[in-house]
């Protein structure tokens, strides 16, 4: 017992610093590709129509990117390129239009967090599990996750809410106090990702409920869905990334 103390003094605190801290260590994020460039090629070669021409240029929706790198690396014409960041979280369409106010009020405490699987793969859920683990740690920020929505604060949604989950998701919403926030995560969440137009599943959470922040990616890193916590409560800003607000008929997905 005392060689594992004396370890822990020498190895000192490994945790994250990020929010108060930019975390630089390489292989937190897989990154997102960056519009721009008149190489319109690259729209036939996205599977999911997360690139679009738009003036000439490469358009970019990033609730339907899933980091298949085509763009990048398969790309016969001039790649895009790829940012390194993590902080993707925005707010929701239907949130911005309506103006609402995400400061810290009823959220200055500690913040329970229900995180629902309405259909996930298991790639968005595995990065959440991380964020419990020693290296991010989000205890130490004041959020926990808890089992009953009669403690929480936040809704985390992962999955583009199947059939059978429609019902379980609104009455989950439905019994937690105010105030109340809603998070999508990931591409399947916002837009239905690759499963949609299909008989089984929706076109994401805000078909079903009021959702307040969107977190691109497939699956987003744990500080993308953490920094989508910290905006949620209004501890960080959005990230005023453009979200595909298209309807469902109009995307046709060509994997």
């Amino acid at each position: 017992m005392r060689g594992w103390v004396f370890t822990g003094l020498k190895t000192g605190i490994k945790s994250t610093r990020y929010p108060e801290e930019e975390e630089k260590r390489p292989g937190v994020s897989p990154g997102l590709p960056i519009a721009g460039g008149n190489s319109l090629g690259l729209v036939d070669i996205c599977p999911t129509n997360a690139l679009l021409a738009s003036n000439g240029q490469v358009a970019l929706e990033y609730g339907r990117c899933v980091h298949c790198f085509r763009c990048a690396r398969a790309a016969k014409s001039a790649p895009l390129d790829w940012s390194s960041g993590y902080e993707w979280a925005d707010l929701s369409a239907k949130a911005g239009e309506t103006a609402v106010e995400f400061g810290q009020n009823g959220f200055g405490r500690s913040l329970h967090v229900l995180v629902v699987d309405a259909g996930d793969c298991g790639a968005c859920l595995s990065e959440i599990a991380q964020l419990n683990g020693p290296y991010y740690n989000m205890h130490r920020l004041g959020i926990f996750i808890t089992p009953t929505p009669r403690f929480a604060d936040v809704l985390l949604v992962v999955g583009p809410v199947t059939e059978h989950m429609r019902e379980p998701l609104r009455k989950a919403y439905a019994a937690m106090p105010t105030p109340k926030r809603v998070v999508a995560i990931g591409v399947c969440a916002l837009s239905g990702g690759v499963f949609v137009p299909s008989f089984a599943s929706g076109s994401g959470v805000a078909d079903v409920l009021p959702v307040d922040v969107v977190v691109p990616g497939c699956p987003p890193p744990p500080l993308a869905v953490l920094h989508g916590l910290l905006v949620a409560v209004g501890r960080k800003p959005p990230s005023r990334m453009f979200v595909s607000q298209r309807p469902v008929e109009e995307r046709t997905p060509v994997l």
